[in-house]
């Protein structure tokens, strides 16, 4: 689960990344728009600059062609001059009339070609001006035009930038959330089994709940029917006798205090996060150490910083002491927790240490505020952030007031009285969600700064990430301290409830008198102990639970041992039997065997007394003695029937036996007798080894089996899991390749688009640069006329 949480918390800073660079391509979007507005306003102004200069080389020709028949008119009437004046030469003599008219005359002339060169030389004048001012007009132009694209250039590597940022960073997103859906899927399978072991749980609560019910009925029928007497009304000796409330308080005062333990933990982790990021702030902002010196004020500030982990670690250490010494046989209140004393002195010595920094945090604010890039908004949020700073050190006395006024019984008993500590605890309460409510405003203040700051130009990667690191220690404060305020106004009805209390009795019990109860109690316990030890040692729990989790995961049921028992049981018998049988079967045959020894001896020495003298008498007994040894191997060699007929023949002659021949039968009937029962023993035993091994075998192979088909319902299920898995693969490679087919279209849709302007640019520049060439043409042919 802890990796979930920091997948998760990777998730929500990618998000927020994602957030930020979307809303910087969003003002750079806008930036380009702006541009190309721009850029499309010049354009038009361009225009109109090249339609106002066509009216002037409209106008500029109309005044050459007006100009050339003014130079026309003027050649005539200096032609006219010339024959007025040959005239007038010519006809001195005839009078004054006509000399003072040619006079006239030659006058208006003049003054009209006076006039028409003064016209002349003021259209000049224009047409140079205008020309200044379109070249000027052109060379702005061209300035701003070459500005415009440098900018354009620049945005575009900008977009091109955020484009692979944003293509790495949906990468690296689709592979998170990759990485997210396994775990979900995980956690999903994790969930229905938990569900399902709830569900089997709930079932045995209910099975143990009606069990236990059925015992509760029944004891208390025998209760009533066999127990003489009640003991549970109040009487002089039964005054001390703990309730069961009382262990309930005891349990519930445990509980609460693991919980709180679990608190306290999460705010010093917290509060060791905010006072860290602090320091590493100080070295940052506003001036990096790593460049230059901070003020002698942030270095000592920085100083005290570094030594909160001395005053923040023991709050956890000691509120552990304090809830390890709780325990089920201890008497939980106000006079009997010692430890809770220690919790108080380490909680005001960090209250000691946060007004200790107090100062300093508030000159490094203003040092801050009075840095050269501050601005009205970021001195405001420092104001906010100083006021902030002072209500959460102030909400940190409260808090350390009220912690050592309930440390005090267990240093004095008469301290403070019972009806007081309600409203201490009521107080407590209260001062707890003052402070959720102070860090809160805090957290949000400086959210506000760090906004501002974003925007100033001197802000470095290094200080936005600590600032970034800086905020969630604060998010984790306010979380933790608003967890803290709701847990302890919930808790309050039991932290404000009376102390221990003897059966129907309302006063409540003198921590001293509960005390001695529970020593009591204890040697009680002990004396119960030695008398159970004295018994014959059962079973430990442990080891129980051992035995019953190796026999249910035993693969062999009680039936089928039952009937294996049954099964070697019989064979036993059966082997019992059968050795019975060829022990009589040996002992008849040994019986056999001698007698017809014997007998053949017998025979033998009477054919030898008969027939001493005789050769043929002597061979025939040998023939017959040779004859004997062969019946004897034949017999030590015969089935059960030629055993049956010997035995007929052994009863035969077995009818005038001696005293010795009987002995020595007894005895090696003994003897045959224990041998064989010694080998049928020994075969026995063998047979019952080989019947367990076969059972154990057996057992094994099928508990091979069964988890081979687990196995292979694992590789089923593992199978499954791969191929959803090459599925997402799939998708999200799909996704990949239609997300570069939509970038790379639009890639070429802006070159392209760049080109058309490029192009455009180009015909402009040329219709700019004949239209330049045209006038300096026109220009140098009105200079020459």
């Amino acid at each position: 689960m802890a990796n979930v949480t920091d997948l998760q918390t990777k998730y929500s800073k990618l998000a927020q990344e994602y957030s930020k660079l979307r809303a910087q391509n969003q003002v750079l979007k806008k930036a380009v728009v702006d541009e190309q507005a721009n850029s499309a306003s010049l354009k038009d102004q361009l225009k109109q600059r090249d339609q106002s200069l066509r009216k002037q080389e409209q106008e500029m020709d109309s005044l050459s062609f007006r100009n050339q028949q003014l130079a026309k008119r003027v050649e005539l009437l200096q032609e006219e001059l010339a024959a007025s004046e040959v005239r007038s030469k010519k006809g001195k003599g005839k009078g004054d009339s006509p000399s003072q008219q040619g006079l006239q005359t030659q006058s208006v002339f003049n003054e009209d070609l006076q006039k028409k060169i003064e016209e002349n030389e003021r259209l000049h004048i224009q047409f140079y001006e205008a020309d200044e001012q379109h070249r000027k007009k052109e060379a702005e132009l061209r300035v701003r035009l070459e500005k415009l694209e440098g900018d354009a250039e620049e945005h575009q590597a900008v977009v091109d930038g955020l484009k692979t940022k944003y293509v790495e960073t949906i990468e690296r997103l689709q592979s998170d959330k990759a990485r997210l859906e396994v775990k979900t899927q995980t956690l999903e399978r994790e969930a229905k089994d938990c569900r399902m072991r709830t569900e089997e749980c709930q079932q045995q609560l209910r099975r143990c709940q009606s069990e236990l019910n059925r015992q509760v009925k029944q004891s208390s029928s025998v209760i009533q029917e066999k127990v003489p007497f009640n003991d549970t009304k109040l009487s002089d000796y039964n005054s001390l006798n703990v309730p069961s409330h009382n262990r309930r308080h005891q349990l519930k005062a445990r509980d609460v205090t693991n919980q709180a333990l679990s608190f306290i933990q999460d705010l010093v982790a917290a509060l060791l996060n905010f006072h860290t990021y602090t320091e590493q702030r100080v070295h940052i902002y506003p001036l990096d150490s790593s460049i230059e010196p901070i003020s002698p004020l942030n270095q000592k500030f920085s100083q005290y910083l570094h030594e909160n982990a001395a005053y923040v670690r023991p709050l956890e250490d000691s509120f552990l002491q304090l809830y390890q010494s709780i325990t089920e046989d201890t008497v939980t209140v106000l006079e009997t927790v010692v430890t809770l004393r220690n919790f108080a002195e380490n909680f005001s010595s960090y209250t000691h240490f946060l007004q200790k920094i107090l100062p300093y945090q508030l000159k490094s604010l203003e040092e801050e505020c009075e840095a050269p890039l501050s601005t009205a908004a970021l001195t405001a949020k420092n104001r906010e952030l100083q006021s902030d700073m002072k209500k959460v050190t102030t909400m940190f006395e409260k808090l350390q007031n009220y912690i050592t006024l309930l440390a005090l019984p267990s240093v004095r008993q008469d301290a403070m009285p019972q009806s007081s500590t309600s409203a201490v605890f009521t107080q407590l309460a209260a001062s707890l969600h003052c402070l959720h409510d102070a860090i809160k405003e805090m957290s949000k203040h400086y959210n506000q700064k760090a906004d501002i700051e974003q925007e100033l130009p001197t802000v470095t990667q290094k200080l936005r990430t600590t600032t970034e690191c800086l905020l969630g220690s604060l998010g984790s404060l306010t979380s933790i301290t608003g967890k803290i305020a709701t847990f302890f106004s919930n808790n309050l009805d039991f932290f404000t409830s009376p102390g221990y209390t003897p059966r129907g009795c309302t006063v409540s019990l003198n921590p001293l008198q509960a005390e001695s109860m529970l020593a009591n109690k204890k040697k009680a316990a002990a004396y119960i102990h030695a008398i159970k030890t004295a018994r014959p040692q059962s079973v430990p729990y442990r080891e129980a639970l051992s035995n019953r989790r190796i026999l249910t995961s035993s693969t062999e049921s009680r039936e089928g041992l039952t009937q294996q028992v049954q099964q070697s049981q019989e064979k036993i018998a059966r082997l019992e039997q059968e050795k019975e049988h060829w022990l009589l079967e040996a002992q008849l045959g040994k019986v056999r065997l001698e007698k017809e020894n014997q007998r053949i001896a017998d025979l033998e020495a009477q054919l030898a007394a008969a027939l001493g003298g005789s050769q043929n008498s002597q061979t025939a007994a040998d023939g017959r003695l040779t004859q004997s040894h062969e019946e004897e191997e034949t017999l030590q060699k015969a089935t059960g029937k030629e055993m049956t007929l010997c035995t007929s023949l052994v009863g035969m002659l077995c009818t005038t036996p001696t005293n010795e021949h009987v002995g020595d039968e007894e005895s090696r009937e003994e003897l045959i007798k224990t041998h064989y029962m010694a080998r049928v023993g020994d075969l026995t035993t063998q047979l019952q080894i080989s019947d367990s091994k076969a059972v154990h075998f057996h057992s094994e192979c099928r508990a091979l089996a069964k988890r081979s088909s687990i196995a292979e319902k694992a590789r089923e299920t593992l199978s499954e899991e791969v191929k959803l898995a090459n599925e997402n693969i799939t998708r999200l490679q799909d996704e990949l390749t239609t997300t570069k087919r939509s970038y790379e279209d639009q890639l070429s849709m802006m070159s392209d688009h760049l080109c058309s302007m490029n192009e455009t640019l180009s015909k402009q520049r040329e219709e700019i640069d004949t239209l330049k060439l045209g006038a300096k043409a026109s220009v140098k042919k009105n200079k020459s006329r």
